[in-house]
């Protein structure tokens, strides 16, 4: 089913729009929600977050990407959970392990309670300016490792590299990106 269509069972408030969502990005999304929580029932939870929150925010909204809206509200509840949890339990992971990463950039970050306005349109703009200016492949590993919280060994292995090499492109990003905030006093 295309993309138009599904929106437009939401706009016409059709039930029929969560099982097409489904079928057409349940495994895109189960695949990002699977990066962070690593846990079945966790995934599961976010998913049916993200159908809910879908049918609750389409209409008003009419994402230009159903994809990358989904792939988004998906991450982005996902982040939640894992922020709650570690606020419970406090133990490290992958999404702790990547923020830690980023929070290198000049002590910009310190960990996952300062990232709460990470959505600002400053930063954002700032990132995408920034991603834009990255080669095609970097700004995969990039995305790979920031975005979908992929693990360094994951990422080597789909882009046919080695570990080694993954960290040090992944560190040579990270300094630019703080140069760039530097640049633009945002750190």
């Amino acid at each position: 089913m295309r993309e138009t269509e599904i929106i437009g069972q939401f706009f016409a408030r059709d039930e029929a729009a969560l099982t097409s969502v489904q079928s057409e990005y349940g495994a895109y999304c189960s695949t990002i929600a699977r990066n962070i929580l690593r846990d079945k029932e966790d995934v599961e939870e976010c998913l049916n977050d993200t159908w809910l929150k879908a049918w609750n925010t389409i209409p008003p909204k009419r994402p230009q990407s159903l994809l990358a809206y989904l792939g988004r509200v998906t991450r982005n509840g996902a982040l939640n959970m894992v922020r709650d949890q570690n606020r419970q339990k406090r133990a490290g992971d992958q999404y702790t392990t990547s923020l830690d990463e980023i929070g290198e950039l000049s002590g910009a970050v310190q960990g996952p309670a300062e990232l709460e306005g990470i959505e600002s349109s400053a930063l954002t703009e700032i990132i995408n300016d920034f991603l834009a200016g990255l080669p095609k492949e970097k700004r995969i590993i990039f995305v790979q490792r920031y975005f979908y919280m992929d693990a360094v060994s994951d990422i080597a292995a789909a882009n046919g590299m080695t570990v080694s090499a993954v960290k040090v492109s992944l560190l040579r990003m990270r300094r630019k990106l703080g140069k760039k905030l530097q640049e633009e006093k945002y750190i």
